[in-house]
């Protein structure tokens, strides 16, 4: 087959394109730039819990060094004077990671370098997209006017999306719902690591509210609260607020500090009205736009990117029914719009001077909630989204059991006992094109794999794994949260809990496994050598490009 075409090279467009080469499946990504980002410090990205573990997996890198990014030590929220919230982070609280964008992108770019089923096309344009039965013909233009041949074609191509005007989708939203100056600056400030909220800050010229969220090497970034149609904030401006919140949060004498960046940020919130239209689809900020009360608009793109990758991989790989490649549509699209109903109904509460706001009781701790969870990745503002109302979610079965993670929610991430018997964490096995189907078995650490593997329910179990319409692994798990012993879960390739069974129930865990990719589906496995070198030979010469003229 052709290779998927994506549209784009900001993170969710290299996101997807690695994440479709760890399903063997090729790419080549359409760049409109010369292939490399500007370096804006001001420009950043705040990735929760699952997002930073996607991004760390496939770029094969850690970003919490000092060198790139900064996991967050704690969270404050202040409203005037008083301190309103004080949170540590943890292994049992995870914390957000802060990061420039232009290293996001750079690690990503530099694990593509390495990857071979990723082919990066810069200066290219799309300019026309047509669709047939069996793929589509994309056209660019540049330094060549070239014919792209493709299977499938993802638009990630951002807010003016090209794929999205070609495909005549409607983007109906709000304009200019925030507005924020922002700076870059190196300096010291007091609580180191520890991001910090102030409402109503109490010195002279400090504005409604002001953020300052700490980056690696003594960076940080400042966000102020403007007025939704204020006047345009000057150089002179913004320094001036600078130094004034310094000042404010040392004790009155501004620090010494080095100007890195700035600029204007401002916060619109769309959703497209289809996500797919045959063989194409939208993903990031193509698809939505959303970042109010510090949601974060790139998390819900990297999710899109996740989701989208494994159901383009079987049906690149398999033939797929359309139920699977439209419930892409189904989850992420609903999940999107579930947090920008959550913005908009927080919105009035938290920013309007009378009305609702004066009739809510407790409103300063209520309000710093909603602020809060907007920032660290929690509630309805913040947390990832479930699909339990997924078409793709099992219907209800009397061997189902309850664990700690409900249907449809992305899974805890456990230490489980690989097919080789080495210790992974349940993650580490997320997006290699197979299902995970983990057992829950106290005691089996102390023992070596060889006297358990051959017990009590494994065989069976094996059995029954190796017997599903699709590749999957069988782990086994010393806990889970909330899950009894011997409980079976099912778990698709992007994370998100399908099932969970007690005990071995194999003609359960095939139809929960059956109704999960999209139905009926013919079962093929990919022999154990071949699959990437047919990959290889696709990228190699599907990806026809023939000259024409304008």
């Amino acid at each position: 087959m052709d290779p998927v075409i994506v549209v784009g090279a900001g993170p969710v467009g290299l996101t997807l394109a690695l994440a479709l080469a760890r399903h063997s499946v090729p790419t080549v990504v359409l760049d409109e730039g010369p292939g490399k980002d500007e370096q804006r410090p001001a420009r950043t990205v705040v990735l929760r819990e699952d997002t930073a573990a996607l991004m760390e997996r496939l770029a094969g890198h850690s970003f919490g060094d000092m060198e790139t990014g900064a996991r967050w030590t704690g969270w404050r929220s202040l409203r005037r004077k008083q301190l309103m919230r004080e949170l540590t982070f943890s292994d049992q609280t995870p914390p957000p990671l802060h990061v420039p964008q232009h290293v996001l992108t750079g690690a990503l770019r530099a694990a593509i370098a390495d990857e071979r089923l990723v082919k990066i096309a810069v200066e290219s344009k799309l300019d026309s997209l047509e669709q047939d039965a069996g793929g589509l013909t994309a056209h660019t233009r540049g330094p060549k006017d070239t014919w792209w041949r493709g299977s499938y074609l993802v638009g990630c191509d951002g807010p003016r999306s090209t794929v999205r005007k070609l495909l005549d989708i409607r983007f109906p939203g709000r304009t200019a719902v925030e507005r924020h100056a922002v700076a870059a600056l190196r300096t010291e400030l007091p609580g180191p690591g520890e991001a910090l909220l102030h409402r109503m800050p109490p010195w002279r010229g400090g504005g409604a509210e002001v953020t300052g969220r700490p980056l690696a090497g003594g960076v940080w970034r400042l966000d102020w609260l403007l007025p939704p149609r204020g006047d345009l904030v000057t150089p002179d401006a913004l320094v001036a607020r600078v130094r004034e919140t310094l000042a404010g949060w040392c004790g009155g004498s501004t620090p010494p500090y080095e100007l890195l960046d700035t600029g204007v940020h401002t916060v619109h919130h769309r959703l497209a009205r289809r996500w797919r239209i045959g063989r194409a689809f939208l993903a990031g900020d193509a698809a939505h736009l959303l970042g109010a009360l510090g949601t974060q608009g790139l998390d819900e793109g990297l999710r899109d990117a996740d989701n989208l990758a494994w159901k383009l991989a079987v049906a690149w790989h398999h033939g797929a029914r359309d139920s699977l490649l439209d419930s892409y549509q189904a989850e992420r699209r609903a999940s999107v719009a579930a947090r920008l109903r959550a913005a908009d109904q927080s919105l009035p509460i938290l920013r309007g001077g009378g009305g609702l706001r004066s009739y809510v009781p407790g409103t300063a701790r209520g309000h710093d909630t909603l602020l809060t969870d907007g920032h660290v990745g929690r509630g309805p503002l913040g947390a990832p989204g479930s699909y339990a109302e997924s078409p793709l979610a099992p219907a209800p079965s009397e061997s189902a059991v309850a664990v700690g993670t409900e249907p449809g929610a992305p899974v805890t991430d456990v230490r489980v006992t690989a097919p080789d018997g080495s210790f992974v964490r349940l993650r580490d096995r997320l997006g290699l094109g197979q299902l995970l189907v983990v057992l829950v078995a106290p005691g089996t650490v102390v023992w070596e794999r060889r006297h358990w593997v051959t017990a009590g329910i494994m065989p069976r179990l094996a059995a029954a794994v190796t017997a599903l319409p699709h590749p999957a692994e069988l782990l086994v798990a010393e806990s889970y949260p909330g899950a009894a012993a011997h409980s079976v879960l099912l778990i698709r390739p992007d994370g998100h809990l399908v099932t969970a069974l007690s005990g071995v129930r194999p003609a359960e865990l095939y139809t929960a496994a059956e109704t999960a990719l999209g139905g009926v589906v013919p079962k093929q496995r990919a022999r154990e050598t071949g699959t990437t070198e047919k990959a290889e030979k696709t990228q190699s010469t599907a990806a026809a490009s023939r000259p024409t003229t304008q």
